[in-house]
Formats: structure tokens, sequence, C-alpha cells
């Protein structure tokens, strides 16, 4: 039985992570935090920290994690250059599962975002659109972001190159190198997200769209059951799903 902490509970992931925990035989909730909390009232008896707040405070989650040799799951986006580079460097004693997404559903898109990329080749134009709900506080998705860098590394190209975040005004025509993304947001959107292979005379779109938190939750509360236990390390969803390669 892993014993796993909910930290963010109080938010829209956190009530999806707690409901579908008692769902499960294979886990139990030992403790729960948000704002105002400290990890380390409930971090002694638990196996797994579970990571749905804010970029800000991943850092010293990851800190405490090591010190007490924990396993980190994050879910949390949003993280600068510098945050990332922190909690690597924080993180590095211990099993980390760190995706942009949870989803099996999502990870099945990235698989094929990446197969498909392969077999189309250099005359297609790549764009990303992806739509959240209005309280959604980082743009792009880390979703969207992990599919540029994955349609970027496909083409053997550094994304900061090529990226182009919207259009406005009079841009010019296309390069046959950009990677387009859009961010949309409205409404109560849990998350869709459309890859676009557009060439002259077809155009192939993969889409994914959650119309719940659920299935996010399911796949990090699975992660933190396959991370248990684990060597030291930073894994993604792919890894959990057993899809590299």
């Amino acid at each position: 039985m892993t014993r796993v902490v909910i930290a963010g509970a109080k938010g829209r992931m956190g009530a999806a992570l707690l409901r579908t925990a008692s769902q499960r035989t294979d886990l139990t909730v030992s403790g729960q935090i948000d704002a105002g909390d400290d990890l380390r009232d409930v971090i002694d008896g638990t196996d797994v920290v579970v990571d749905f707040t804010f970029h800000e405070v991943t850092a010293a989650f990851a800190k405490l994690c090591a010190e007490r040799r924990k396993a980190l799951v994050i879910g949390t986006t949003g993280h600068t250059d510098a945050e990332r580079k922190e909690i690597l460097a924080a993180a590095k004693p211990i099993p980390v599962v760190w995706s942009a997404n949870y989803s099996t559903g999502v990870n099945a898109l990235f698989w094929l975002t990446r197969k498909a990329v392969e077999i189309l080749g250099p005359t297609y134009d790549l764009e990303i659109v992806e739509m959240h709900h209005r309280m959604k506080r980082d743009a792009p998705s880390g979703t969207a972001k992990t599919l540029a860098e994955i349609l970027a590394a496909a083409r053997k190209k550094q994304l900061d190159e090529v990226a182009r975040h919207g259009r406005e005004g009079v841009t010019g025509e296309r390069t046959s190198s950009e990677i387009g993304i859009h961010a949309v947001r409205g409404g109560d959107v849990v998350g869709d997200h459309t890859v676009i292979f557009a060439s002259a005379g077809e155009r192939l779109e993969l889409t994914h769209k959650a119309s719940n938190r659920d299935t996010f939750a399911a796949g990090a509360l699975r992660a933190a059951v396959w991370a248990h236990g684990k060597a030291p390390g930073v894994y993604d969803m792919q890894d959990v799903l057993g899809l590299h390669g």
C-alpha cells in the first residue's frame, strides 16, 4: 500500500485527486496540505508527495522530499527555467515523476505526435492550439510546451529558435521551420489540445479533449504508486506507461 500526501488539496485538481484516491485499493492518502500548511507536518508518514500547487513552491517541496527520501510526483506547471534547475538539482537523491500532463490519452497524443512528424517528414507546417478555463495562470499550457518540444526535437531544432506564439499584424509568409503555438482561454474548459500538420493538399489533426479532471488525477496517482521504490532519477508519464522507445 503506497501512502501519498496531496499538496494542493483544496484546489480543483486536489479535489479530483482525493475523489479518485478514495476509489483505489493500492494507495491511501496519508496527508493533505494547501496554502498555509507545512509539508513537514505530514511528510514522515508518507511514501510519495503529489504536488499540484504553484510553481513557486515546488523547489521547496523537492528539497524536503530529498532530505526525507520521499518520492515526488510533480503536476504543477509554469516553472521558470531557474526554478526547473533548482528542482532538478534538489531532487537528485529521489525518484521524481515530472510530466506536463498525467492523462493516459494525452500521453498517447505525445507518442502519436512524435510518430506523425517522423512519418510525414519536413514538408508539413506544424501548429499547436490549446484551450483551457479562464482561471489558468500560465500560457501556453505545459502540455502544449511538451508537444512543441516533441515537434522541435523530431525536426532537430531548438524550440526557442522556431516557436511562434500567436501572430499579429503583417507577419510575412509563414516560414517552413516555425512551430506555431496558440493559447485560448475561456469558460470552464478542462483542457483541449490539437496538433496540426498542414501541407499543400491535405491536413492531419491530432486532438485530445478532457471533459473532467479525474483522468489527470488517475494518471498522477498511478505515477505515485509506480514511483514508490523506484531508483533515484527524473521520470515522466511516458516511463510510467512504458511508451518510451
